[in-house]
Parts: structure tokens; C-alpha cells; sequence
């Protein structure tokens, strides 16, 4: 299936499917920092269907009575995490409640199944249907009512409710997927993918305290100084920024700054970004070189490290290192991972 990049609407990674009979579609996030799939369905708190941020985007809402193919999730599913609120597991849908990573963000609503469709990598007009568990989303908080992920999200994680898991265990394709990506911010999904020879690897470490996409980070580079260092890093294209702790992000940043040319700014408390430069009329924008280098020696450049600041006209006057400092968790944020793998992130 094909994914974009859509700077509009978060700066994350999206994808078309569609889901039920008749099928609807929707444009959902993709987020390898949680599990379950969810989309709008019998809204009570939603974000609109249309709004001058989406341009010419009207967006559709699931409703499980309109698809012939629907049906309820029952509590006693292995699948139902919030079994102990139902009041009777055998006739009551299994509710969901998920809370992420940004303040006061949640999606809230009952389990369902039905058909997702998925296109096959050998021709698009081939289809594939999978039945699939996933989230009638009826409240929505935070980012959610904005323009982070308006439509719905596809959980990528490593849990047995994300879309990966569920279709591994219907043998509809093997447990592992990949996203590649373009310069234009065109790219693909492909669920089963076991990947090539020739391409860099790292292992992914496994926590069961923390089970996310934890790679090891062994040394970096950034305006052509080299550092050495170690540490952990979840990979989350569900966060639009890398967000990093000291020292390394001391490290990278200092260095960043050296080297720019462009006159820096003062903090901005409207951009959570420390490190941000303003363009000349006339001047080319150029910014230098960061790499990152991964447990196994795999060196992943990082292509396009800066996110541009336009003004109404959309003329850019500025941009900003996109990386954030963090107090805890390192993570590498969707716009840091797009402009790092500009072939292919192989998730197994």
C-alpha cells in the first residue's frame, strides 16, 4: 500500500486502506509506537470531516450498522484488554481506551472486526482481504481533534493487536513489514516483507518491560565531528520529532549549530525546537550533515534533518534542527526516521 508524507497533518507518515462491505476508506497515521488500529466511527467526539487544514480532503467515519461484514468483538476475545468493564462478556462489546505519548491524547471506543484490504505488491488490482480487529473510535481527545492522525492510525507495534501481529496469525502474511520512502515523501508499506541482502541492518532489542522498537545507538556525527556514545533509542513514526537526552543531545546540537551559516534565533516559545535560523532573501538554504551509526556498525545518514518555517505566503524564512530534548526516553521521531531511511525500515 502506498504511504505519504503529509507535513499538514503532523508531519507523519499516512496510508490509504479501506475497511468493510461496502468498503470505505481512510487516510490513517502510521505509528510504530502503538498497537491497535482504530478509525472515526459513531462519533461522539471526533475531529472533523473537512476543515480548511485539510485543502480539498473530505474524510469518511466507519459505522459498523453499514458494512455487512461487521461484527462485534466480544469481552471474552483475547484481544479485549478491558474485560473488566463489561457488563456481561457475552453480550457486551469489548471496549478500548489508549492513552499516547502527547498531553491529554486518547482514543476511546469498542473493538470490531472486519475486512481490511490490502493491496499485492506483485499488481495493485490484485486485492487481498483480511479480517481484521481494530477500534470504532467514538471519543477522541488532544492532537487527535486536530490535525495529528484526523482519520485514524494503524497500530504498528509489537503487541498481538497491532495490524502486523493479527495478520501473521491468519497466515495472511508473515510477522514482520516494511516502510520505504522517497525524497518526495511518497512511499510504500508492505506487510510479509523479509527484506534483501544489500540492505544496512540493526537488531531490534526486546524489553518486556518496555516493549517498543528499542534499536541501539553506538555513535553519531553531526557538522563533520564524530562521536562516540551508546545508548537506546525507540523508534516511533507515530511522533512527529526525535527527541533526545543529554549528553548526546548536547553533543549533536552544538556541533549542528558550529557549523550553520544562517543567523540563529531567540527561543520560541511557540516551536518546541531549540535550535532555529532565519533564511536570507538570497541566500541558499544548506544545513550540515548528521549521521547516525547503529549497533553493528550500519551507518543511516540523516537526509534532511530541519523542518522549514514559512511565512503566510509560504515563502521560507527559516527553519529549525528537528530535535527536541528529552528528560527520559530517546526517541526517533517520524520526521528524523523518513529523512534517515529514504529506502527501507524492515520491522520483523
Amino acid at each position: 500500500n502506498d504511504t505519504y508524507r503529509l507535513n499538514a497533518f503532523g508531519f507523519l507518515h499516512y496510508a490509504v486502506v479501506a475497511l468493510g462491505t461496502p468498503n470505505v476508506t481512510f487516510l490513517v497515521a502510521l505509528d510504530t509506537g502503538s498497537d491497535l488500529f482504530w478509525v472515526p466511527c459513531d462519533c461522539l467526539k471526533c475531529a472533523p470531516l473537512s476543515s480548511p487544514e485539510y485543502g480539498n480532503l473530505k474524510f469518511d467515519v466507519y459505522s459498523p450498522r453499514k458494512s455487512s461484514t461487521s461484527r462485534k468483538v466480544p469481552c471474552s476475545s483475547s484481544l479485549c484488554d478491558l474485560q473488566t468493564q463489561c457488563n456481561s462478556a457475552a453480550s457486551k462489546s469489548c471496549p478500548y481506551s489508549i492513552e499516547y505519548l502527547s498531553d491529554n491524547t486518547s482514543s476511546n471506543g469498542v473493538l470490531i472486526e472486519d475486512v481490511l484490504y490490502l493491496a499485492s505488491e506483485s499488481g495493485k488490482s490484485k486485492i487481498t482481504q483480511a479480517p481484521i480487529t481494530f477500534g470504532c473510535g467514538q471519543v477522541q481527545t488532544g492532537s487527535f481533534l486536530g490535525s495529528a492522525a484526523p482519520n485514524g492510525l494503524l497500530g504498528l507495534g509489537m503487541d498481538s493487536k497491532s495490524v502486523p501481529s493479527l495478520l501473521a496469525s491468519q497466515g495472511v502474511a508473515a510477522n514482520s513489514f516494511s516502510m520505504c520512502f522517497g525524497e518526495d515523501g511518497h512511499g510504500r508499506i508492505n506487510f510479509g516483507d523479509t527484506g534483501s541482502a544489500d540492505q544496512l541492518e540493526t537488531p531490534l532489542n526486546i524489553y518486556k518491560h518496555n516493549p517498543y522498537y528499542n534499536i541501539s545507538i553506538i555513535g553519531a556525527m553531526a557538522g563533520g565531528k564524530t562521536f562516540s556514545t551508546k545508548f537506546s533509542a525507540v523508534v516511533d513514526s507515530g511522533t512527529s520529532f526525535t527527541a533526545l537526552s543529554d549528553p548526546m543531545y548536547t553533543e549533536i546540537t552544538s556541533a549542528f549549530d558550529k557549523q550553520v551559516k544562517e543567523k540563529r534565533n531567540q527561543a520560541d516559545s511557540s516551536l518546541p525546537f531549540e535550535y532555529c535560523y532565519t533564511i536570507s532573501a538570497k541566500g541558499a538554504l544548506s544545513h550540515p550533515n548528521i549521521s547516525l551509526t547503529a549497533k553493528g556498525g550500519s551507518i543511516f545518514p540523516v537526509n534532511d534533518p530541519i523542518i522549514t518555517i514559512t511565512d503566510i505566503s509560504s515563502s521560507p524564512v527559516g527553519y529549525c534542527l528537528a530535535i527536541m530534548k528529552s528528560e527520559g526516553v530517546n526517541l526517533i521521531g517520524g520526521e528524523l526516521l523518513y529523512s534517515t531511511l529514504l529506502l527501507c525500515a524492515l520491522f520483523f
